[in-house]
């Protein structure tokens, strides 16, 4: 693709020589290490390292041009471009989507953004439009998917250069739809600029990433920027039972479709719900008539899952057997509710909570089913959200009936220091393990137990278990590792509470 094709989209796009202009581009990089002949090369400013620093580097490996928001001591040969924009981070995105045939164009692009369910949603809202016929990738936080291919996914929004090659693959590969989990990280710092959404769903909004966004309103006006982008022709499904919804509604231009558990919400239960360890089955009133849902997913929180998707699903025109189809054959979400069974007499969880709220809704929903008593175990991560720490820690005492407090993935902080934190907030009594039973309140005061180590902890709440109780393993998910200082090592938690249940039994 020629230079100038791809500068158009930039302010400063036409200022180049016509014989610069002409100049072909092979490739597109961010990172100086993938740069080759024929490569241009976009510096961004990021979080860690700054890719102004690295142009020498790009030049020396054969970048035939650069966009770069600053360039005064670049030393560079008089026939390479050297552009300047005032945001090479926006510029990487438009150019992007250019030089990949603006492939959103050709996909029903499907955005859902939030602070909870946006994983669950999204496979149910894939399962429905498989169901209807409709090959269809999926980006979010576990991984990417591309017909048979799937890809580990180290942010939960790809970078705008691998968002929009992501996007062509699927094109090429004959996808009709792209389901996609939109962060608010993705969206502050405009990756998926350039994108054309068909569908932008909203699930609610809570406490989480004020490490990065500082503060709730900034945390909702990047999530709204996904809202405000949407064509008058296209759908926004909104929870109206949260607060902020009323806001989004105020902002979008989009044919708006509401859900919620009341009879105020255009798509909202008929009746009651049945709840079961099995999961939830409910009929839904919607514009388009009624219909009847089951699924094996648990929970409220997963009746505005379900919920959301019937929006996406009728918003996209499928009728009524195909979204009930899709949702009764979605079976699990990888890390969420997630059980580990190896035939014991108690029920074990992994679940990908890791906000106050993700894990009320988490040991809510648990809890209505469960005979026994809820054990939980969780931690913090590091180098993250500090005030939430404390406001976990009081959660998850208050929905179990003991609670084991360990590691996440402290990173570069002291464990000990993230396990302080998170007891500042538990009006409980500590306690040293006791051995394979579980303690009981003291003086009204819940028991909880701190071990670090989280291998041992898992361990410890597997042998603690008796019949009809649920050990919740909560925060890691589908994560395969754990981060301690700088280094990642392999840890799943369904491995090791496989192996401790395994221990259990030959014990036995």
């Amino acid at each position: 693709m020629k230079l100038g094709e791809l500068l158009n989209v930039l302010e400063h796009g036409t200022s180049l020589a016509p014989v610069e202009r002409e100049r072909e581009v092979l490739d597109i990089a961010q990172d100086s290490r993938k740069v080759k002949p024929g490569s241009l090369f976009v510096a961004v400013r990021g979080f860690h390292s700054d890719g102004h620093r690295f142009i020498p580097q790009a030049l020396q490996q054969g970048a035939m041009a650069v966009i770069a928001e600053e360039l005064n001591s670049v030393q560079a040969p008089s026939d390479i471009p050297l552009i300047i924009v005032n945001n090479s981070r926006r510029a990487l995105a438009l150019i992007s989507d250019v030089f990949y045939g603006h492939p959103s164009r050709h996909l029903k692009l499907i955005g859902i953004t939030g602070t909870k369910g946006k994983t669950t949603t999204s496979y149910l809202v894939r399962s429905i439009i498989e169901t209807a016929g409709h090959p269809t990738g999926l980006i979010g936080t576990i991984d990417y998917r591309i017909g048979d291919k799937i890809y580990p996914a180290p942010n939960t929004t790809p970078e705008s250069l691998d968002l929009q090659r992501l996007l062509g693959e699927m094109v090429d590969a004959g996808s009709e739809h792209c389901v996609m989990e939109v962060s608010s990280h993705a969206l502050a710092l405009g990756r998926t600029e350039g994108c054309v959404f068909e569908a932008a769903v909203f699930t609610n909004l809570a406490q989480d990433h004020l490490d990065f966004h500082k503060d709730m309103e900034s945390y909702f006006q990047a999530k709204l920027l996904l809202f405000i982008d949407l064509a008058p022709m296209k759908s926004a499904i909104v929870n109206i039972d949260d607060s902020s919804a009323q806001e989004i509604m105020r902002h979008t231009k989009a044919t708006i479709y509401t859900v919620g558990l009341q009879e105020h919400a255009d798509i909202h239960p008929a009746g009651a719900v049945s709840h079961s360890i099995h999961g939830l089955t409910f009929s839904v009133l919607t514009p388009k008539g009624p219909l009847f849902v089951e699924s094996p997913l648990m929970g409220e929180h997963n009746i505005y899952n379900i919920l959301s998707a019937v929006g996406v699903g009728l918003s996209l025109g499928f009728d009524r057997d195909a979204i009930t189809r899709g949702i009764k054959t979605m079976k699990a979400v990888p890390g969420r509710m997630e059980k580990v069974d190896e035939g014991q007499p108690f029920v074990v969880v992994v679940d990908y909570a890791h906000t106050e709220d993700s894990l009320k809704a988490l040991l809510g929903a648990l809890g209505s089913v469960t005979r026994g008593r809820i054990i939980t175990l969780f931690g913090c991560g590091g180098d993250r959200d500090r005030t939430k720490r404390p406001k976990m820690g009081a959660a998850a005492l208050a929905g179990s009936d003991i609670v084991i407090v360990t590691t996440d993935n402290p990173r570069t902080e002291d464990p000990l220091r993230i396990i302080e934190e998170i007891e500042a907030g538990m009006q409980g009594k500590k306690i040293q393990f006791p051995g394979a039973t579980t303690p009981t309140a003291v003086s009204g005061k819940k028991p909880y137990v701190v071990v670090p180590d989280r291998r041992e902890a898992i361990g410890i709440a597997v042998r603690m278990a008796g019949p009809g109780d649920t050990v919740v393993l909560a925060g890691k998910g589908h994560e395969t590792y754990q981060i301690i200082g700088e280094t990642k090592i392999h840890f799943d938690d369904r491995e090791i509470a496989r192996e401790a249940l395994r221990m259990r039994r030959a014990a036995n």
